[in-house]
């Protein structure tokens, strides 16, 4: 009975707070309206990152570049929760992410480029243009309604909004298409051209590895791992947070172990996730001093990515990406069955399946019978062992069978052929 009360309390709270933000929406509907007295500027498009916490970076970065590029003469905003953060190029300007700036931006711009969801109330008009480019691909972790309760009310309101807007959705692969139904809310149309971020990933990169080394003052021959963990996320109230956990992997040991198995000298680059980096100190490690850079405060994690020898994450849906690049990868999961529980379920059967042969889970991808590409570390013997028994050749090949069966879009051009749609929207 105690039990059933406090739920109906939680419950009855939960409501209370999706009238309060239904109450914020209309009021916020009310700004997208007035601000229709502005007609829309043809030329003019709107941009923002990570719910206006992210700079210059990500999928929009470079679909902007190679709009830039080819139209000198169109006009950008990028919205930010606080203008002078983040650097960008001359041709971009910056503006608040407020109320009425964002409301005055939007209403006035052709096109809208965005890698999150929009807040509810927003409201496109006749005649824009809504490219969702999302920040991840092929994942590890459920999203939208894959979460199952994990999915709160508040966050299909706000997905589903945001989905009904949209024009065309960005993607890179078959399996991409078969779970943004349920893992995006999503019912429109997809442009699968691969992630324009992943672009400078593609062939040769000699000289992002020679950049890196040089900006960090490492040795032309060092070698780097990115540390990549994606951030925890919660509900109270119905109100979503953003948190961070004590990480338990053991950098001292990892890189021992990396030299071991390869020679030279290695170094660490931890980068958290960005919506947790405006809220991150700078991680150090007294031991291992200049061995640690982090890159979190970055507004463009793939350029640094096209920069490693390596890389290990927990639950992050990059590690697909330097997968697409062979970079050799690790997952590094010491809470697999606590996170399991936060998000509601995986996309890989952790929970059944022997961690050397992961497969997929048929019950969010039933088109597929895949296995997982990466070998799985719960502790830090599990990752030294997998690190010294790691062979170029077999992962190689591992990849290369996992990318056709997933009918992956990789080709270094999906910046190009975005912008081309862009333009097309447009009239141009």
């Amino acid at each position: 009975m105690e039990f059933e009360y406090t739920v109906e309390i939680i419950r009855k709270t939960e409501r209370q707070y999706i009238a309060y933000r239904k109450i914020k929406a209309a009021v916020r509907s009310a700004a997208f309206y007035l601000c229709r007295i502005f007609p829309i500027d043809r030329n003019l498009i709107c941009v923002c990152t990570f719910e206006g916490k992210g700079g210059f970076g990500c999928n929009p970065k470079y679909i902007v570049q190679e709009l830039h590029k080819e139209r000198p003469d169109l006009r950008f905003v990028w919205l930010v929760n606080r203008v002078g953060e983040h650097e960008f190029p001359d041709y971009i300007r910056q503006v608040p992410n407020s109320f009425w700036s964002s409301a005055y931006w939007l209403t006035r711009s052709r096109v809208w480029i965005d890698n999150y969801r929009k807040p509810l109330g927003t409201v496109k008009r006749k005649g824009q243009y809504y490219l969702n480019v999302n920040h991840f691909t092929v994942g590890i972790k459920c999203t939208g309604l894959n979460r199952g309760e994990g999915f709160s009310k508040m966050a299909y309101l706000v997905n589903h909004n945001d989905s009904s807007m949209i024009d065309d959705l960005v993607i890179d692969s078959d399996w991409c298409e078969e779970e943004s139904p349920k893992g995006m809310v999503y019912e429109g149309t997809y442009l699968k051209t691969g992630a324009p971020r992943c672009d400078v990933l593609y062939g040769d990169r000699t000289r992002a590895k020679e950049k890196f080394r040089r900006e960090h003052h490492l040795p032309g021959n060092a070698k780097v791992l990115m540390f990549a963990p994606t951030f925890r996320e919660g509900a109270k109230e119905g109100k979503r947070y953003v948190f961070s956990e004590t990480w338990s992997i053991d950098f001292q040991r990892l890189i021992s172990v990396l030299e071991r198995k390869t020679g030279g000298k290695w170094y660490i680059c931890v980068r958290v996730h960005p919506q947790l980096a405006p809220s991150h100190d700078e991680f150090r490690d007294s031991e291992l001093g200049d061995r640690i850079i982090d890159m979190s405060h970055a507004d463009d994690m793939y350029e640094i990515l096209a920069g490693m020898d390596a890389y290990i994450t927990d639950y992050s849906s990059a590690v697909f990406e330097a997968g697409y690049a062979h970079i050799p990868s690790f997952i590094y999961a010491d809470d697999i069955e606590q996170y399991k529980h936060d998000r509601g379920s995986l996309m890989w059967d952790f929970d059944t399946d022997d961690f050397d042969h992961v497969k997929n889970n048929k019950k969010y991808t039933p088109s597929f019978d895949v296995e997982l590409p990466y070998t799985v570390s719960a502790d830090n013997d599990e990752l030294e062992r997998h690190i010294m028994e790691f062979d170029k050749n077999r992962y190689d090949g591992v990849l290369d069978r996992f990318h056709r069966e997933i009918k992956l879009v990789f080709n270094g051009r999906a910046g190009e052929k975005i912008a081309g749609k862009i333009m097309e929207a447009m009239g141009y």
